[in-house]
């Protein structure tokens, strides 16, 4: 296996953990802001990894959120019957995904700081 490959396998791996820690973040962020009625598939965000594998494709896709109601007539984002929309999201999962991917960015930037160590080092002994 080529360095350059590593490498490679290294920042696809960064990418990978980066997504879906803006995904958690963001989601975390929106979880008490309310839909307005006609808004409710734009909010919530996912990522999409099987997107991952192609080149180019490391964009965050729009998922269709299941939405907790509130019954609260007297907000300005209620619809017709009263209920204001949330998005239904689970902040322990979200936050589970958060740290797991943390860690996991920081075992790739550890993998990759290795590597460039030993290729450094191979290069000192290769200058002697």
């Amino acid at each position: 296996m080529s360095i350059e490959s590593i490498l490679e396998a290294s920042r696809a791996g960064l990418d990978h953990e980066r997504l879906r820690m803006d995904a958690a973040s963001r989601n975390i962020a929106n979880a008490n802001v309310p839909l307005a009625p006609g808004e409710l598939a734009a909010r919530a965000q996912a990522a999409d990894f099987s997107r991952q594998l192609l080149p180019g494709q490391g964009e965050l896709a729009q998922a269709t959120p299941a939405t907790r109601q509130v019954h609260d007539p007297g907000h300005p984002m209620a619809d017709a019957e009263g209920r204001v929309h949330y998005p239904d999201t689970d902040l322990v999962q979200e936050m589970t995904t958060l740290m797991t991917a943390s860690r996991g960015f920081e075992a790739n930037v550890r993998a990759f700081n290795l590597l460039r160590g030993m290729v450094l080092r191979a290069l000192e002994i290769g200058a002697k």
